[in-house]
């Protein structure tokens, strides 16, 4: 399965055809082990200005000490995020030794550059690596794959190692599959579930898009009326549009994903009538929403509910880390997007230059939609260089709806914070006397280390049609 297989790490071949990064030099080792080096790779970062910032990865199931060497400047200072995995390090010069006990998913800057700074992804070593004898499986093997595959039947499809030219992209799915891209492999290409059930796309590999332009509208994975899929591991570097969309969907599970992105439209994860979606342990940097909940969009038509994510970083380039309702069923009596939980999530940026896209966790309520029941839990801003902590509202964007939305109700923050002083001022509106924003409730909501007890604070601005908005002390939850 990899190169390096030791009792505490796992590292995989170097990709020689994806680029490099010359910026960092990065070792690995644990239970007092050799050192080892890992390849880093260039990966690009944000539409408004796209640079290129490091990317390295490896697998562990133990204590690893890891050793950074910073090539492109002199270290003055080091920030190592999320802050709240806190991190320890030392450094000698350019050079900076982390000692990490747990997988973590890591943003390492040198002199508070963050277009230039290094993905650090320690993953859980994966014990469930399925066999390439399975019928049902396809295992892709290290190397970059741009199409030459064999068809072993009419569903099943072998990539053999090596260098290979993809002319049909699209790689579409049958119930029951299993894909899996095995760490130091690449696929150009987008996977497709449409119509199937129970298949899995799994691995510790890339789904690489960065110089393919041949579709203004290509995906890293698309999941279209199906049930039972899961994503879980991989890595997609900057499609053209969406890394991960679902439409008209069930039981969705995507976990471990890592994404980048630098395009127009080129959200993470975009939800669309779909229910029984979870979502864990993913990391998204990208050039629009992180991860966007809607109803009814191009032939998807319903409810969307039943949404939950967690224990993941999210970091907007352009756009909101955390958007809810845009879309609906504006045709009809609009729909229900409703029981969506976000919790314990680490926001490392929220940048947008248009205010009506504000929010690091917004919901707008356009399309004659109701959006009701939503949970933020132990949610951690840690920068907003340009934009809102919230942003709570009944919309008619002429943009993107032709109706106006509902209602929203029954809204909870909990436990938030934000590290950086007052933004602007976060909006709890709605939209006329039928279509308001009922029920907001905040439980030890802090911005700059003070908790805000009531709407006179200028970090929150509350119109006559946003009712039933309550701060709740910790001593009262009790």
């Amino acid at each position: 399965m990899s190169e390096i297989q030791m009792s505490c790490v796992h590292t995989y071949p170097i990709l020689r055809d994806i680029p490099k990064s010359g910026d960092y030099e990065v070792k690995i080792r644990s239970c007092e082990g050799n050192w080892h080096s890992l390849p880093v790779y260039g990966v690009k970062v944000d539409m408004h200005d796209v640079r290129q910032a490091s990317l390295a990865y490896f697998d562990m199931a133990g204590p690893v000490e890891v050793e950074i060497a910073c090539l492109y400047t002199d270290a003055e200072s080091i920030v190592i995020r999320p802050l709240s995995r806190e991190i320890k390090h030392e450094r000698i010069g350019n050079v900076i030794t982390l000692f990490i006990e747990n997988p973590v998913m890591l943003s390492i800057e040198f002199n508070d550059d963050r277009f230039r700074n290094l993905h650090l992804f320690a993953n859980d070593i994966d014990k469930s690596v399925p066999s390439a004898d399975d019928p049902d499986v396809l295992v892709i093997k290290p190397g970059i794959h741009r199409r030459e595959w064999l068809e072993t039947d009419a569903s099943i499809l072998y990539f053999a190692p090596g260098m290979h030219y993809i002319e049909e992209t699209i790689i579409q799915l049958s119930s029951g599959k299993t894909v899996y891209i095995d760490g130091g492999a690449a696929v150009v290409g987008s996977f497709v579930c449409d119509h199937v059930n129970d298949v899995a796309i799994r691995g510790r590999g890339m789904v690489y898009l960065a110089d393919f332009h041949r579709y203004s509208a290509f995906r890293g994975v698309r999941i279209m009326h199906s049930e039972r899929i899961s994503v879980d591991g991989i890595m997609i570097i900057d499609p053209p549009h969406y890394s991960v969309y679902v439409g008209g969907s069930k039981e969705i599970s995507i976990q471990g994903l890592k994404s980048f992105s630098t395009r127009g439209w080129s959200d993470g994860i975009d939800i669309m009538s779909s229910s029984d979606i979870q979502i864990d342990s993913v990391f998204m940097r990208n050039s629009d929403d992180c991860i966007a909940i809607y109803g009814s969009r191009w032939g998807y038509r319903g409810d969307s509910r039943r949404i939950a994510v967690t224990n993941s970083v999210l970091w907007a380039d352009v756009a909101h880390p955390l958007m809810i309702g845009t879309h609906g069923d504006y045709d009809g009596e609009g729909d229900i997007v409703e029981d969506i939980r976000f919790a314990n999530i680490d926001i490392l940026e929220h940048h947008e230059p248009q205010p009506n896209y504000w929010g690091a966790m917004s919901i707008n309520a356009g399309d004659k939609n109701t959006v009701r029941n939503i949970v933020y839990d132990g949610i951690r801003v840690e920068a907003i260089e340009q934009g809102q902590l919230f942003d709570i509202r009944v919309v008619h964007n002429p943009d993107y709806n032709p109706a106006p939305g509902k209602r929203i109700e029954n809204i909870i923050f909990r436990n938030i914070s934000y590290a950086g002083n007052t933004p602007n001022p976060s909006r709890i509106q709605g939209f006329d006397g039928d279509r308001a924003v009922d029920g907001v409730t905040f439980m030890n909501l802090k911005i700059d280390g003070v908790r805000i007890d009531n709407l006179d604070h200028p970090a929150i601005s509350a119109n006559q049609y946003a009712r039933n908005i309550t701060f709740v002390n910790e001593q009262d939850e009790e």
